[in-house]
């Protein structure tokens, strides 16, 4: 076997990670032609299409550079990573095509899951909603943002912990 077929996460592996982790570095390609990347809090979500999931969503501003370009180019490359020594490093790439959502329901109840999973530390159980003036940021900042869909295209992973120290 190869070390590259040693280090690759499986589908399990792969759930549990996007699942422990919050924040996505998402790439986009600027209006220069250069990668633009910016930081994303994300839920999972099952797909309602029927597609293999879960999927990742996020939400930002409708004015933002990356919306901007998602609309001229709606792909993206997601990027997630762990750890500080080599020995330790984990990650995955998702290369995806982005659906823009902007249905204002959507967005806000999109928000909502956002902030409720990031609302705890991390190994906590999440509040079963937001609290009231949680609540009232959300529909206040929802009509300026969108969602955004990030429907899975190709995949790499790397899971160093798996070479048991060595290189």
């Amino acid at each position: 076997m190869s070390r590259r077929e040693m280090i690759r996460m499986s589908d399990a592996e792969v759930a549990e990670f996007l699942a422990s982790e919050r924040v996505v570095t998402c790439a986009t390609a600027g209006p220069r032609g250069w990668p633009h990347l910016m930081p994303l809090w994300y839920v999972l979500r099952v797909p309602g299409d029927g597609g293999p999931g879960p999927r990742m969503w996020a939400w930002t501003y409708a004015a933002s550079q990356k919306v901007r370009n998602l609309e001229r180019d709606p792909r993206a490359t997601l990027l997630l990573d762990a750890g500080e020594a080599y020995a330790e490093l984990r990650g995955v790439m998702l290369e995806c095509e982005v659906q823009i959502h902007r249905e204002l329901e959507t967005v806000a109840r999109l928000g909502e899951e956002i902030m409720v999973r990031n609302a705890v530390p991390r190994g906590s159980s999440p509040p079963a909603g937001l609290p009231g003036e949680g609540r009232a940021m959300i529909e206040a900042q929802a009509p300026k943002r969108v969602g955004l869909e990030f429907v899975e295209r190709r995949r790499a992973s790397f899971d160093h912990r798996k070479l048991g120290g060595t290189y």
